[in-house]
């Protein structure tokens, strides 16, 4: 790890750490809270992934809709009027847009070939924007002199790492900036973050066989051609099954790659000197139950 020891975490001069987990639990709250102390650069994955990896996508779909517009279509082929994502840290819709949901194109579902099409492009897009990190801390350095960094993962990051291979090539190279740090939710969050799905579904991105595995499963079941599927019922029925995918992966990311600190910790965090602390304990509780083998 960066920092071996609590003491060194608490001495180092430049604090550097990643922030991951679900979707949900406090990771960008905790970054934007780092942020306004003033003394932290905030690199968001998700929003590196939509302006600097699918932004042409994004704005390409954009204008594929607009096209069938016939105003439109003219003012676009003349240069008249210009399409664009207003992406920002609170607002990330248009990369959730893009990667749809698949199923009946009547209620607003994708082909699953597009779908799958999409989820490629969308994996590509997040292992380089993480690749970037090392970029971006020599740059807040560099241009704005900022002492710390925080990197704030999208949940995906667990879907394309093997951490239980030492020489994973993301986490290898993650490691060797950062410290990982694992936001763990209990029952409770869980319950809580599928109740919220439940009102509201999103657009979510899956490992390629985990993808593949619920989708013929939820054909089975529900008896639905794949054109006849409900996007939204769909990816609801498949949240939880997710997140009880992603557990055991983020678990082993922590227990061989980093730290953990608990979602009710960082729920009462106040300040920047709060989380550090909380960093030192969750590195002193490691020393003290080293990695498995």
């Amino acid at each position: 790890m960066l920092y071996e020891s609590a003491g060194a975490w608490r001495q180092a001069a430049n604090k550097r750490v990643l922030l991951f987990g679900m979707s949900g639990l406090g990771k960008t709250h905790v970054s934007q809270m780092l942020r306004d102390s003033g003394d932290w650069f905030h690199y968001s994955i998700d929003y590196r992934i939509g302006t600097r990896y699918m932004g042409e996508y994004i704005t390409d779909n954009a204008k594929i809709e607009a096209m069938k517009v016939p105003f439109l279509r003219q003012l676009l082929m003349t240069d008249s009027i210009y399409i664009g994502s207003n992406i920002s840290f609170h607002n990330l819709t248009p990369v959730a847009a893009y990667l749809g949901k698949p199923g009946d194109p009547a209620r607003g579902g994708l082909p699953i070939g597009e779908y799958r099409r999409r989820q490629e492009q969308f994996r590509t897009a997040e292992i380089h924007a993480l690749l970037d990190t090392e970029y971006f801390i020599d740059r807040a350095q560099r241009l704005y002199d900022y002492p710390h960094f925080v990197c704030d993962t999208g949940g995906s990051i667990c879907e394309w790492v093997d951490p239980a291979d030492p020489d994973d090539p993301v986490l290898t190279e993650l490691s060797r900036h950062a410290l990982l740090v694992w936001i763990k939710g209990d029952a409770a969050h869980t319950q809580e973050l599928v109740r919220r799905f439940d009102k509201a579904p999103k657009p979510m991105s899956y490992q390629p066989q985990f993808l593949s595995q619920v989708w013929e499963a939820y054909l089975e079941e529900s008896g639905c051609t794949e054109t006849g599927v409900d996007p939204d019922q769909f990816i609801r029925w498949t949240y939880a099954k997710a997140l009880a995918h992603r557990q055991p992966r983020y678990e082993a990311m922590a227990r061989n790659w980093g730290v953990t600190v608990t979602a009710d910790a960082v729920s009462a965090l106040r300040d920047a000197a709060d989380f550090e602390a909380l960093v030192a304990d969750a590195i002193s509780a490691r020393g003290q139950t080293p990695p498995e083998g």
